[in-house]
């Protein structure tokens, strides 16, 4: 076997042994050129690869979503499907398949707060070696215009909300979207200092990730339930429901990658019933 081409620019000396796709030596040859080729384009792209749909993204992407958007390279599983993903779902799913298309004028939010961008978007499946599509790569046209915001739809009234999620870009952009939809939130990176947050304010919504460092979401949410009867509880994962099936309490869960709209369902559920 050969050797592999090195990697050049941010995609050579960035260390992806940390991230969700490890190792850049252990990458097929697919993934390898197209990231080469997404961080030495101009264009703003993004590339969701493998069955957990790790999201890795290019400088000019990143400066398209807007400052409170996580630098590239990414490489790690988000929270929130990113918004040209949201934005064309049906397409995604279809470049997955294998079916590539693009798509004219598609208004993008990526924040709640800010205008939404319109935007054509451009889905190319990524064959491995065995014919099997290993990701996407989407490609973003720069917008052609800006359109009004919409104010952000709420639902029955204003939660507390304790966000705990050890990805700090994923906290900070959970927490400004809670606080766009008008509900009062606190964020944390783990279950320990949950506890202790919890003691000393109102929350009427525990909003955990399930996978934590040192004690998991689940058990946390048993803790706080057991403390405080009236929590309300929503899960975030990546792994399915598989883990939240032995809890003897009623739940919301939302599978990562999430999207706004799945998320403020959640919260008017929620709100509904306090």
């Amino acid at each position: 076997m050969s050797e592999a081409v090195a990697l050049t620019g941010l995609a050579g000396t960035h260390d992806w042994s940390t991230s969700a796709v490890g190792a850049a030596e252990h990458w097929p040859p697919a993934l390898r050129l197209t990231v080469d080729i997404m961080f030495n384009t101009p264009l703003p792209m993004l590339l969701c690869w493998g069955p957990q749909r790790a999201v890795l993204f290019n400088a000019p992407y990143a400066e398209l979503a807007g400052p409170g958007h996580a630098q590239a390279p990414g490489g790690a599983v988000p929270a929130l499907l990113p918004a040209p993903l949201a934005a064309a779902r049906d397409s995604f799913e279809a470049a997955f398949a294998g079916t590539a298309s693009n798509l004219q004028r598609r208004p993008l939010r990526f924040s709640v707060s800010a205008a939404p961008h319109e935007a054509d978007l451009y889905f190319t499946p990524l064959q491995l070696a065995d014919g099997q599509v290993g990701g996407v790569l989407c490609a973003v046209a720069p917008p052609t215009m800006v359109v009004e915001a919409e104010a952000p739809a709420t639902s029955g009234g204003a939660l507390r909300i304790l966000v705990v999620e050890d990805n700090l870009d994923s906290q900070f952009l959970v927490c400004e979207m809670l606080s766009a939809f008008g509900h009062d939130n606190a964020g944390i990176a783990h279950a320990e200092g949950a506890l202790e947050l919890l003691a000393g304010s109102q929350f009427n919504v525990l909003f955990t990730d399930v996978s934590l460092p040192g004690m998991s979401g689940v058990e946390l949410a048993r803790r706080a339930r057991a403390l405080y009867p009236d929590l309300h509880v929503i899960f975030a994962s990546g792994y399915g429901d598989a883990l939240l099936r032995q809890i003897e309490f009623p739940y919301l869960s939302l599978q990562k990658p999430y999207e706004i709209e799945q998320l403020q369902n959640a919260l008017a559920k929620v709100a509904a019933s306090v």
